[in-house]
C-alpha cells in the first residue's frame, strides 16, 4: 500500500458540507486531501499543470473523489475532459453519487471511472476504495517511470544495435542475424553484448519482456 503522506485525494463537490466532512475522514485515516468546489476549478489546477505552472498534482500518487451533479460543469463532463487527455489512469476516479444517478455511474465505471460510491455512504467502503484508487495510481506511476528509463536507454542504442536488438527479440540466433544484417558472426555477438550492456538485461527472453513492459 502507498504511503499516505505520498498520496493525494482530491475532493470535487459543490456542498460545502460534503468537502468538510470528507476532508475530515481522510485526516482521520492519515489521508491529504485537496477540495474544490466546482469542477471548472479543479480543471484549471490540471490546466496549468499541464501547461508548466507549478507542480503537477499527477506527480504522485492520487485519486479523485468527483461528485456527479454540479452547477455548471457536471462531474461527467470533467471525467469526459480526464478520459480524453489520458489523466484517468493515473488519477482514478470515484463518483460520488445520489441514488438516481447509479446507472450514470455504472456507465461512467465502462468508460473507465476506478469506482463509485453512493450517498449516504459508510466511510469504511469509502476510504478502502480510495485506498485501492491510490496504489492503482502508484502502480501506474512506477511503470511510466519504469517506461521512461527503458526509452533513454534505447536512445543510446547505435543503428546497428537497434538492428540486432529487433532480431535478437524476434528470437533469431546470430548466424542467422549475421546472414541478415550481411555482418559476421562475430560482430553481431559484439552488438548483442553491447546492448544486452546497454539494457541492462542479460538475457533475449528478459530483453523482450523490458520492451514488452515499456510499451505496454
Amino acid at each position: 500500500m502507498v504511503l499516505a503522506l505520498d498520496a493525494t485525494v482530491f475532493i470535487v463537490d459543490d456542498d460545502s458540507g460534503v468537502r468538510d466532512a470528507l476532508a475530515w475522514l481522510l485526516r482521520s485515516r492519515r489521508l491529504m486531501s485537496e477540495t474544490y468546489a466546482s469542477a471548472e476549478a479543479f480543471d484549471q489546477l490540471l490546466q496549468q499543470a499541464e501547461s508548466g505552472v507549478g507542480l503537477s498534482p499527477l506527480s504522485r500518487p492520487c485519486c479523485l473523489l468527483l461528485d456527479v451533479r454540479m452547477p455548471g460543469m457536471s462531474g461527467l463532463a470533467l471525467f469526459d475532459t480526464l478520459v480524453a487527455r489520458g489523466l484517468h489512469t493515473v488519477m482514478p476516479v470515484i463518483f460520488l453519487t445520489g441514488h438516481g444517478d447509479v446507472p450514470t455511474a455504472v456507465d461512467a465505471v465502462r468508460r473507465g471511472a476506478f469506482d463509485f460510491c453512493e450517498k449516504p455512504f459508510s466511510d469504511n467502503a469509502l476510504v478502502d476504495r480510495i485506498e485501492r484508487a491510490l496504489q492503482h495510481s502508484a502502480e501506474v506511476l512506477v511503470r511510466r517511470s519504469e517506461a521512461q528509463v527503458v526509452q533513454k536507454q534505447l536512445t543510446e542504442l547505435t543503428d546497428r544495435e537497434r538492428d540486432v536488438m529487433r532480431l535478437v527479440v524476434e528470437g533469431l540466433p546470430n548466424k542467422l542475424i549475421a546472414d541478415q544484417l550481411d555482418i559476421s558472426v562475430r560482430t553481431v555477438e559484439v552488438h548483442r553484448a553491447r546492448v544486452f550492456d546497454k539494457m541492462s538485461v542479460r538475457s533475449a527472453v528478459e530483453l523482450a519482456n523490458l520492451l514488452r513492459t515499456a510499451t505496454a
